[in-house]
């Protein structure tokens, strides 16, 4: 048996080690996600538990800045933002469903911006399903709990912030051209790696 060709051991080593770096970077972007995740669900959580027992017996909301924006209770059947009151199920479908697309995503996550993005969405979603689950008035089609009223606009929760703002980090790096596996739409094609330093300046090997 011929031995292998000397240069193809150098080759697979270099393969070998560029593949653990990327699996190294991808453990610290998915990391990311479910850190930012984490943090939005747990957020919204506490202010939902906090509201339902401070405010939601209140008759009168509570002003935080004037009348432009106010704290008071309302149960949304509806999603984000109060649409769609009568498809209760139908958005607790929805909400699991961007969750598993989520995950999917993440399996090819190297961009770290991307893992921000998808930690908010992440977080809010888990935030409004845990009221779809949980709350009454059943398993499924439970309302998700609203306080932020802001003056011209929906009542709203920090789940659906937390939502808005990863959709629109989102909007802005597909805008750039930067995809999840951080690689960019329309990037040049590599060039072709540069000969030695060894090799002379015509390109032949020096004696």
């Amino acid at each position: 048996m011929s031995p292998a060709a000397p240069e193809e051991r150098p080759a697979r080593s270099g393969a070998t080690a560029a593949d653990g770096a990327r699996a190294v970077v991808r453990r610290r972007r998915i990391s990311v996600l479910l850190v930012v995740a984490l943090l939005a669900y747990l957020i919204d959580l506490g202010s939902k538990l906090l509201v339902v027992a401070n405010l939601e017996d209140r008759t009168a909301p509570i002003q935080v800045i004037g009348d432009w924006m106010t704290l008071q209770v309302i149960r949304n059947g509806g999603a984000a933002f109060g649409m769609g009151q009568a498809m209760t199920i139908l958005f607790t479908a929805i909400a699991a469903g961007v969750i598993v697309v989520i995950w999917r995503i993440a399996r090819r996550l190297y961009s770290l911006p991307w893992a921000i993005a998808l930690g908010l969405l992440l977080g809010g979603a888990l935030g409004n399903l845990t009221d779809r689950l949980f709350r009454s008035p059943s398993a499924f089609r439970g309302h998700v709990v609203d306080f932020i009223s802001v003056q011209h606009f929906a009542v709203f929760n920090l789940a659906d912030s937390a939502i808005v703002c990863g959709g629109i980090l989102v909007v802005l790096l597909s805008f750039r051209g930067s995809n999840p596996d951080g690689t960019v739409h329309g990037a040049p094609a590599a060039k072709a790696e540069e000969k030695p330093a060894a090799d002379g300046e015509d390109g032949q090997p020096k004696a």
